[in-house]
């Protein structure tokens, strides 16, 4: 049954471990951008200022126009409209002008967060190349997943829009407040008097929404793993009648999502609404303050115009700065997932001492000098593993489920780093080679198909990625695969989907077969390769199997033991120690732990 513990890792919803370590990793990030960063700042408070102009400069034709209109009741003058229009014309060129720099800093900022995007998908990329595979066997893939999109998206919209509505809003702020003070102080003390009542609202939503956000990419992340997991296991959960407890689960993490982002969201939302009924009260104030000024001829029509103008004006960019200090809590939530996984332990630094050219030339001797290892620090699985496997031999490992075959691979193959003792390919020990080196030594064919969206003809070639079309056709009639290759509609150009259901699993299993011959190893690794396709196909790949196993290291993990008796060496294990060593006439002839295993098969099959 598919895993429900989202890969082994329970998510917390607590808040952010550190906000301001993160929003200066995050800075430390957009180094590279700094210039361009300055040039949007000098934009956007460009555009910012002129467009701050635009009210004061319009006040000064509704003055013209009343003086007009009221020398017109007096008849001692009229309407001075060239002037207007010539006010109006300046009007709109400062506004033209704002638009312009406006236009130019939106351009720039849209670059640099896609960009910003971009670096953090390849650092992310990158990374999982680095990791050690303990951390997948450990971690949920949707979760990462969810981090490479949802988290990385959030950041690049928060910078395309957070950091040049900071810059906006701030000059606004500040550049409004100038103006108000020349046209009226008194009215200015009274529009301010609404900022204590704003500010308290804002920082009582902002504490409460913190932890919302946190935990809204956090659910996200396991809905996503959940889904992925899901999805790729539909067949199983359906085999097994699993839709009931798989929606049940499925409705926990969406509830969890559900919860959080409606929370996270409507006290978010609260912020606009409060802060400008407030501002409303203020404004209320205003118009009440410079009507009697204005009957005192304390003030002009034109100023009052400008003056109401400034203070519709002034709570926008308040409320703006407190949506953004609350998208910033979201965005620095996302980015603390991604810089935690950027932060995760990385493999052991390569220290290749042997070159590819010696690469090349090696033999394919394998020795085991006291292996001791462990997936978990508290448990060791293998204790005490040694032998010696010279060039060309094939070694068959058996033993009971846990016994630990496959670990001896995935150690040989450095997948993971030992906890004592040595491992050596071709006398070298393989800490000595670049991973990529000493994983060109090797081929391997395993019952589970490893496969990827594409053509036949890619997934072959995968094997070798150099290799001509007539290496691959003659690696294909070596696994007997390309007679069924040539009986699809599309020959090796049909694609296989992702979970490459459109074909059978014995299909599946002769072509990972054919990807081994092609890539021509040193040493093979075959996992009960055999086990997906029919008797008669059996025979046929087998022979092709002789074949390739001609002159090579061989290490072939049994499960059926009857397929094994031509082996040089049979290993057979026992709680991750070597309880017997032989041929299988010999081991046989023991009666030990071998012979009964080979004997309860062969009962069971008898059966």
């Amino acid at each position: 049954m598919p895993r429900g513990h989202m890969g082994g890792r329970q998510m917390s919803n607590e808040k952010a471990k550190d906000f301001k370590g993160t929003i200066k990793k995050l800075f430390a990030h957009l180094r590279p951008y700094y210039v361009k960063f300055i040039f949007i700042f000098i934009f956007a408070a460009g555009s910012t200022v002129f467009s701050i102009f635009g009210p004061k400069v319009l006040a000064q034709a509704t003055d013209k126009l009343s003086e007009g209109i009221m020398a017109k009741v007096t008849h001692t003058g009229g309407i001075d409209f060239d002037a207007i229009f010539q006010i109006l014309f300046f009007l709109v060129c400062i506004y033209l002008l704002s638009a312009l720099l406006n236009y130019i800093q939106g351009f720039l900022t849209s670059g640099i967060s896609q960009k910003v995007a971009y670096d953090f998908r390849k650092e992310i990329s990158e990374k999982m190349d680095r990791l050690p595979l303990s951390y997948f066997d450990t971690h949920s893939s949707g979760d990462t997943l969810s981090r490479v999109t949802n988290d990385v998206d959030l950041i690049a919209q928060s910078l395309n829009q957070s950091l040049t509505q900071i810059v906006t809003s701030s000059v606004t702020v500040i550049g409004i407040f100038i103006m108000m003070l020349t046209i009226s102080i008194p009215m200015t003390l009274l529009a301010l008097c609404v900022l204590p009542v704003s500010m308290f609202f804002m920082s009582k939503i902002m504490k409460r929404t913190q932890k919302y956000f946190i935990s809204q990419q956090t659910s996200l992340g396991n809905v996503n793993g959940y889904i992925e997991e899901m999805y790729g296991a539909h067949q199983v959960v359906k085999a097994f009648n699993g839709e009931e407890d798989s929606v049940a689960r499925f409705e926990e993490y969406n509830d969890d999502l559900y919860n959080s982002a409606w929370k996270s969201q409507f006290f978010s939302g609260l912020l606009q609404p409060l802060t400008t009924f407030v501002g409303n009260i203020g404004y209320v104030g205003v118009c009440l303050l410079g009507g009697f000024l204005a009957t005192g001829n304390m003030i002009s029509i034109g100023d009052i115009q400008a003056f109401i103008q400034y203070v519709r004006q002034f709570n926008q960019p308040i409320t703006q700065l407190a949506q953004i200090m609350n998208q910033l809590q979201s965005t620095a939530a996302a980015a603390e997932r991604v810089f935690e996984f950027l932060d995760e332990t990385e493999m052991e630094e390569e220290h290749a001492l042997v070159t590819s050219e010696q690469v090349n030339h090696m033999q394919g001797s394998v020795t085991f000098n006291h292996v001791q290892f462990g997936y978990t620090p508290e448990k060791t699985i293998i204790h005490d593993f040694s032998m010696h496997v010279h060039a060309g031999q094939s070694v068959a490992i058996v033993g009971p489920t846990g016994a630990g075959k496959t670990t001896i691979v995935k150690l040989l193959m450095r997948f993971y780093e030992l906890n004592g003792g040595h491992i050596l390919v071709g006398g070298e020990d393989i800490t000595h080679f670049a991973r990529s080196d000493l994983r060109s030594l090797f081929g391997m064919v395993l019952q589970d198909t490893w496969l990827f969206g594409g053509t036949i003809r890619e997934n072959l070639k995968y094997g070798k990625l150099d290799a001509t079309d007539e290496e691959m056709y003659e690696a294909c009639r070596l696994a007997y695969a390309d007679h069924f290759i040539n009986t699809l509609e599309d020959g090796y150009d049909t694609i296989i989907n992702e979970e490459s259901s459109n074909i059978s699993q014995g299909q599946k299993q002769l072509l990972t077969i054919a990807r081994a011959f092609l890539a021509n190893p040193k040493i093979l690794i075959l996992d009960e390769a055999t086990s997906s396709v029919d008797t008669r196909t059996e025979v046929l790949i087998q022979r092709g199997m002789d074949k390739l196993m001609e002159g090579r290291t061989c290490f072939i993990i049994a499960h059926r033991l009857s397929t094994i008796k031509d082996a040089n060496t049979i290993i057979v294990m026992k709680d991750g120690d070597i309880v017997e060593l032989g041929n299988h006439e010999s081991l046989l002839e023991k009666g030990g732990f071998y012979a009964d295993l080979y004997q309860s098969q062969f009962e069971s099959s008898h059966e």
